[in-house]
């Protein structure tokens, strides 16, 4: 159950029910995450524009879908977890794809990077080194794109917490969590 309330988007106004709109249009439905930080019309304001901005960024919806189920594992979050799983298929990522990004893998070396630094971050608190950074320019990463993978962490980690936090109920097709059984 919930620790907090859903915001039925029936009863949304303003922004909030703009915002609900394009929600429903991208998703077919308005999941219970964005629901939940309904509760803070700022806060929904964030994380929406934070999808779609990151959505339109260089660095490709699949590869934003990996690092986000390689954290969601880390944080134990199955609501992400699913959602994101889910995602990834749509914009192209097999079944195996998707479980190896949740395990911070990928056949890929760019990918692999990416990923293997996304959980670094996420594990160390951000107590990475130059030559983290370093391996993500050897993989053929720029700037634009070390910084774009920072900010997917970052959106990553806000509805991790959101989600685990608030214990917000998952509304897509469940997906096992991994981290437990290798820690």
């Amino acid at each position: 159950m919930p620790r907090i309330t859903l915001i039925d988007p029936s009863n949304a106004t303003g922004t909030t029910s703009e915002q609900f709109a394009e929600i429903k249009s991208a998703f077919g439905m308005v999941p219970n995450m964005f629901k939940a930080a309904a509760n803070s019309p700022a806060a929904l304001a964030s994380m929406w524009g934070s999808f779609g901005a990151l959505g339109g960024g260089r660095l490709g919806a699949k590869l934003g879908e990996q690092i986000a189920v390689a954290i969601a594992d880390r944080n134990n979050c199955n609501y992400c977890l699913a959602a994101h799983t889910g995602l990834g298929r749509k914009v192209g990522a097999s079944v195996q794809e998707m479980a190896e990004a949740q395990a911070g893998r990928s056949a890929d070396p760019r990918t692999a990077t990416a990923l293997q630094f996304a959980v670094k971050v996420v594990e160390n608190r951000t107590g990475i080194e130059a030559s983290d950074v370093d391996a993500l320019r050897t993989a053929g990463f720029d700037e634009e794109e070390i910084v774009e993978i920072i900010a997917h962490i970052a959106l990553n980690l806000f509805t991790n917490y959101l989600n685990v936090a608030l214990d917000v109920p998952v509304d897509f097709p469940g997906v096992k969590l991994t981290r437990a059984a290798a820690a």
